[in-house]
C-alpha cells in the first residue's frame, strides 16, 4: 500500500497501447506495452520494427507510439494506458487514427471526445501519450516523500494557526512539538509507516484539549494528500447508573386508606359494624371506596386496621 513504507526496487510502472476496431466486427487487440527496466514486448510478428515507443520512455515521459509505413489496417483508436501500480494511479488517452490517399485531406482535430489524425498512406506518424510527471519517471527517493502530521485546533483559532503537534516520515525521523509528547500525553506507534496506522492516542483527557484535531498523509513522489478531521469534546464524568430494580424488590404501592366509623339507623351500636373506605390520591373521580368495588370489612379480610366503635 503507497501509505506503509515502501521496500520494493521495481516502480511497478507500466506502459500498453491497445487498438479499438470497428470494423468488420468490434475488437480489441494489445499492439505493445512496456514495464521501466524492461524492453517493449510487441504482440503482433507483422508489427515489429515497425511499431515502437521510444526506448527512454521511463526516463523522460515520452511514451508516444510510432507507426511507420502506415496502412489501412491501422485505423481505428488507439488508447495509451499508464498504470502506477504501486501508487494505484491508471491514466489513459486515446487517439483516432484514420488514412487518406490525398495529401491535401491530411489533418489532425479534436472530435468532442478524442484527438483524430488522419494521415497518408504509407507514411509515419507519431500517436502523442507523453507525462513527465516526476512519478512516472526515474531518480525519485520516495521513501524520504511520505510523511504524515497532526495538527490541533483550540476552539477560537484560525485554521492556519493551529498548533502542530507531530511530523512522522517514513524514513524514521519523527519531530514533536510542545511538550505533550514528551510527557506521553499524546502518542503515535513507532511502527506508524509499517503497519499504516497513524492513530493519535490521548490520554488524562481534560476539558483543555478540546478542539479540531487533523490527521495529514502526504505522499510526494505519488502526488497524493489525505486529511482526516476529528472534533474533540470534554465534559464532566457522568453520573453512575441508578440501581437495576428488579419486580421482586419493588413493592406493590399500597393506597392511603382512611376508615370512618358509621352507625347504621337500625344497628345497635354494639352488634355490627359497617365501615366506609376512602383512598386517598389513588382515584382521580374522587368515588368512594364502596363505588369503587369495596365492600364491609367482613367482605375485605385484606384490610387491617383498629376500629372502634362511636
Amino acid at each position: 500500500m503507497i501509505w506503509t513504507r515502501d521496500r520494493l526496487k521495481d516502480r511497478q510502472r507500466v506502459v500498453h497501447w491497445d487498438l479499438f476496431r470497428s470494423t468488420p466486427e468490434y475488437s480489441v487487440e494489445r499492439i505493445l506495452d512496456m514495464s521501466a527496466g524492461v524492453k517493449e514486448r510487441v504482440y503482433n510478428g507483422f508489427n515489429k520494427g515497425r511499431i515502437t515507443i521510444p526506448k527512454t520512455a521511463f526516463t523522460d515521459g515520452n511514451f508516444s507510439l510510432v507507426i511507420n509505413n502506415v496502412g489501412t489496417a491501422d485505423r481505428g483508436v488507439y488508447s495509451c494506458n499508464l498504470h502506477h501500480h504501486y501508487c494505484q494511479l491508471h491514466q489513459s488517452i486515446k487517439i483516432q487514427l484514420n488514412t487518406t490517399k490525398s495529401v491535401r485531406k491530411e489533418k489532425r482535430y479534436w472530435d468532442g471526445d478524442k484527438t483524430v489524425f488522419v494521415v497518408l498512406l504509407g507514411s509515419s506518424v507519431v500517436l502523442p501519450c507523453v507525462n513527465r510527471r516526476p512519478l512516472w519517471m526515474e531518480g525519485q527517493q520516495e521513501d524520504q516523500q511520505q510523511v504524515a502530521h497532526w495538527d490541533w485546533q483550540p476552539p477560537g483559532v484560525r485554521p492556519d494557526e493551529a498548533d502542530r503537534l507531530v511530523d512522522l516520515y517514513a524514513s524514521g525521523e519523527r519531530r514533536q512539538y510542545g511538550p505533550l509528547f514528551p510527557v506521553d500525553k499524546m502518542s503515535v506507534s513507532e511502527d506508524a509507516f509499517s503497519v499504516g496506522d497513524f492513530s493519535l492516542t490521548i490520554s488524562n483527557l481534560q476539558p483543555v484539549d478540546k478542539g479540531l484535531y487533523s490527521c495529514h498523509l502526504h505522499h510526494h513522489y505519488c502526488g497524493l494528500h489525505e486529511r482526516r478531521i476529528f472534533r474533540l469534546m470534554v465534559g464532566p464524568s457522568l453520573p453512575p447508573p441508578p440501581p437495576v430494580l428488579t419486580t421482586a424488590s419493588v413493592a406493590p404501592a399500597v393506597p392511603t386508606v382512611l376508615a370512618v366509623p358509621h352507625t347504621l339507623p337500625n344497628d345497635a351500636p354494639s352488634k355490627r359494624l359497617r365501615i366506609t373506605l376512602y383512598l386517598r390520591n389513588c382515584f382521580s373521580d374522587g368515588k368512594s371506596a364502596r363505588e369503587s368495588g369495596f365492600l364491609d370489612m367482613g367482605r375485605n379480610p385484606g384490610f387491617k386496621g383498629t376500629l372502634e366503635e362511636g
